[in-house]
């Protein structure tokens, strides 16, 4: 599936791996990162399809979703600027918009506690 709103990866990602621009939700527009937060990396993550907080923890049986593979590498969770987090999912803590409670926008496995990932094609750059 090709996405429309990507931009290329050099106008995202600066010379030392570093997200250049602010991460924003996509939804509402509230601020997740500030430029220089984060770090590129690639990885393979499930994410469930987007829908409000509510709904996300009852993901009972078949999910629906995407496997994701550009993400946002964040190790501590005071670099967000906004950022909410989901019931916990077995080992999993799925990342959310703080403001507006639409997600997943990203995922954490509570046995790391120095990664948080946000997928790039869940959130807008400016």
């Amino acid at each position: 599936k090709a996405n429309l709103k990507q931009l290329s990866r050099s106008d995202l990602v600066s010379e030392d791996g570093k997200n250049i621009k602010s991460v924003l939700c996509q939804r509402c527009g509230s601020k997740v990162l500030c430029p220089g937060m984060a770090v590129f990396a690639e990885i393979e993550l499930f994410l469930p399809s987007m829908r409000k907080k509510s709904s996300l923890s009852n993901t009972e049986g078949s999910v629906d979703g995407d496997t994701l593979t550009a993400h946002w590498l964040v190790d501590d969770m005071f670099s967000f600027e906004n950022v909410g987090f989901t019931k916990d999912v077995g080992k999993i803590k799925y990342l959310i918009c703080a403001d507006c409670e639409i997600g997943p926008i990203g995922w954490h496995c509570l046995d790391d506690k120095k990664k948080f990932y946000i997928a790039l094609d869940r959130v807008n750059h400016e």
